[in-house]
This record gives structure tokens, sequence and C-alpha cells, in this order.
């Protein structure tokens, strides 16, 4: 993946306006001399068309030839009369480029009946006036061009200092700086949206710190415990005299064993919490669900002597990984069997939709609770003892197993005339082809 172009912004505002005031002064300049060159070429032909209306009503009026060609003469137009007979009047002068010619032959019935007549424009004026109108726009628009330059160098600066406050307010926070926001005045302008987000991204990535910093403190001290007690029953058994009472050394090594197996099961959910957070991979497949939430309620009955555990389903075939799903109701059915109490009921129910529900005896889980509870290392009310009530893990691995599948876990309200916790899991129903 490339990175992001990271070229000087105010280099690139300055060369962008620039190039645009070039363009527009260049579109300008042609767009001027066009204009000029057509409305010269206008009023050359109108002042042609003038003198060839005035030499056809001379002509008409019977004046003589040398008379027409004074008449004619003049205001940059030149005339010159050839009558029938060869004789000529008048003078075109040095011909060349910059002369625009017209021929006529009179009408009439004097000496100019018949003539032929030339007339010259002279256009060269005309000419050096256009070479000088884009002399000077060229001019001015390069003048106009540099003060436009130098102007936004200037300009931009201060139209950018929204930005180099951000890269100092994040240059700060990088230093350790927390708590610090822009917060902008406008939020609904270009800046005030980008500024506002950047807030929101501060919020996230600090708030993410926290939680962070809380769960490796919480997991540090979860672990301390089952760690102190390897140590302390390792200590034990070692320092055993050889004499030590059979009975004795099995209690210190039953209780080495159980609470390494504690520590192992802790580890194994922290290790199922980074691989969530860091995207887990799902092999999906066709899975009954009914078939294998009864398979693990069988199981659960073994670890439940004080409990009754009853199931209800119906057939329905979701599309997910069914070893996550297993650990899903597993996690879901550990955490009623430790809130239930003895003599209590779990009720377990899968309908035609892709839901599990599980309805538990025990002391309930607050409205404003509701979740909270899916947090990590978060225990409630009688469930908070670390010894009966879990790592406090389970349910938050539980939910990120069901989200990752496009599902969820949540703690609903419970039936009318029921006290204990509600949970239910969404997943989604294979559609059959």
């Amino acid at each position: 993946m490339s990175g992001l172009r990271t070229a000087s912004l105010r280099r690139r505002v300055t060369v962008t306006v620039f190039a645009v005031l070039a363009v527009v002064l260049v579109a300008l300049v042609v767009v001027v001399t066009l204009l000029f060159g057509r409305l010269a070429e206008r009023n050359i032909n109108a002042a042609l068309g003038d003198r060839v209306q005035l030499a056809q009503q001379l002509a008409r009026a019977g004046t003589g030839p040398a008379t027409m060609v004074r008449r004619l003469d003049g205001r940059g137009v030149r005339a010159r009369l050839e009558t029938v007979d060869g004789q000529r009047f008048g003078d075109l002068g040095e011909r060349g480029g910059d002369q625009r010619t017209r021929e006529v032959t009179l009408p009439g019935n004097g000496r100019v009946a018949g003539a032929k007549l030339t007339l010259a424009a002279d256009a060269s004026v005309l000419v050096r006036t256009e070479t000088t109108l884009v002399r000077l726009l060229l001019v001015t628009g390069a003048l106009a061009l540099a003060v436009a330059v130098a102007a936004t160098l200037f300009g931009v600066r201060f139209a950018l200092a929204p930005l180099n406050r951000m890269t100092d307010l994040a240059r700060s926070i990088a230093r350790g700086d927390r708590g610090r926001r822009l917060a902008p005045e406008r939020p609904e302008t270009e800046l005030g949206r980008t500024a506002e987000a950047f807030d929101d991204m501060l919020d996230a990535l600090e708030d993410s710190e926290q939680r962070t910093r809380r769960f490796v403190a919480d997991a540090a001290h979860e672990l301390r415990t089952p760690i102190a007690g390897v140590q302390a029953a390792a200590e034990a058994v070692l320092h055993q005299p050889p004499d030590t009472d059979p009975e004795q050394r099995e209690r210190l090594e039953a209780l080495l064993i159980r609470e390494s197996r504690r520590a192992g099961r802790l580890v194994d959910d922290l290790l199922d919490l980074a691989r969530l957070d860091a995207g887990v991979t799902l092999r999906r497949g066709p899975v009954e669900l009914a078939g294998l939430v009864a398979a693990r309620v069988e199981q659960a009955r073994l670890l439940t002597s004080f409990s009754r555990i009853e199931f209800t389903g119906v057939p329905v075939t979701v599309d997910a990984d069914a070893q996550r799903v297993d650990q899903i109701v597993a996690n879901v059915l550990d955490n009623a069997r430790r809130a239930s109490p003895d003599g209590g009921r779990i009720r377990v129910e899968v309908t035609g939709r892709g839901e599990v529900t599980v309805l538990d005896d025990g002391p309930g889980v607050p409205e404003a609770e509701a979740g909270r509870i899916f947090d990590r290392l978060v225990r409630l009310e009688r469930a908070r003892d670390r010894d009966s009530g879990g790592s406090g893990l389970g349910l938050a691995i539980a939910r990120g197993y069901a989200r990752a599948h496009g599902g969820d876990l949540t703690c609903e309200r419970p039936p009318d005339g029921h006290r204990g916790a509600a949970f239910r899991l969404r997943l989604p129903v294979l559609k059959a082809s």
C-alpha cells in the first residue's frame, strides 16, 4: 500500500493558482486579440462600403473623374479611377500586405460611365495598434501574475494556520500532553469538519489507550492470583518432608493442578480476545444449530450437579464456524451455570430464526448494566467472586465471536415472571438454494 503523497501544500496551492491565472491570462489575450482583429476588419469593410456607395451616387449625378477621386480620397482610404478610354485619375500609393482593396464598375451616363474604381484602405495603423495591444496585455498580465503569486504566498500562510495548529496539537499529544482538542468554532466548514474528525479520532485513541491500560492492569491482577497459588502450592510440595502424609501431598498436588489450569484458562481467554482484536478468521460452513447446542447442553449437564438444564429447539441451519459457535454457547452456559443458585434451572431454546436464548435463575442483570456486562473483566453482583464467577472474559469473547459472524449476543429483558438473566445469540441463517 502506497503512502500518502506529502508534497508541500503551500507550494501546491501556489502552483495551482499560478497555473490557473496563467491559463486565464493567455485565454484573455487570445480572445481580446481575436475580437480586436474582427472589429478592425469590420470597420475597414464598412469604410470601403461607404466609399463605394458614395462613388455610385456621384457617378449617377454625372460628377467628373477628378472631382470624384478628390471626394473619395481621405480618412485612410485612397481612390483610383480608370475610365473606359484608358485615362487614370488618383493614386493608391505603395501596395503591400497592410492594404484592403475593393474594385467596382461605376454606372452612369457621363465620362465615368463604365469606369473601373479601385479603393484601398490602409490597415497598417490597425496592425500596429493590435501589436501594441497584445504587448500591453502580456506585460500587464505578467505583472498581475507576479503580484497574484506573491499575494498567494503570503495569503496561503494565513489560510493554512489551522493545519499548523493541528500539527502542533498532534505533536504535543505524541509527547504525552493528553486532553487537548481543536474544538472548531464553525464545524460546518471544510476545516471545521476536518478538525471535528481529528478531535473524534483523538477521543477514540485516548479512550482505547485508557481501556487497554485498564485491561492490562486487570489482566495482570487476574493472573497474579492463580500464579501466586501455583507458586505457593509448588513451594509447599517442594518443601514437604519425606514422611508427609500422602493425602496431604495429593491435596497440594491437586491444588497445584487446579491453579495452573485456572491460569491456563485465563491465558487462553486473553489469546482469544487478542485474536478478536486482530480480526479472527472464521471457517464458515453449514452448521445445524439445534444439534450443536443440544450436544453442548449435554456436556454442561455433566458439570452442573445442582442446576437443571432444559433444552428445546427446532432444526435450523446457520452459516457459521462450528467450533466458534460451540465456544459461544459454552461461555454463555458457563455464565448461566455460575449465576444460578443451588437447585436453579437453566432453559435453553433454539428457534427457526437462528436464535439461541439462555435463561437462568440467577440474580439477573440490572437494565443499566445490560451493556456493560459484555465489557472485559466485568463481574456483577454474586458473580464478582473470582472463584465462582470466572475470569470475566467469557461473555466478551462470546459477543466478539458472535459479531464476527455478522450476528450478535445481547442481554435482554427476561420474560414476565422470570427474575434471572436472559441472553440471546443471533446468527445468520443459511438460506436454502
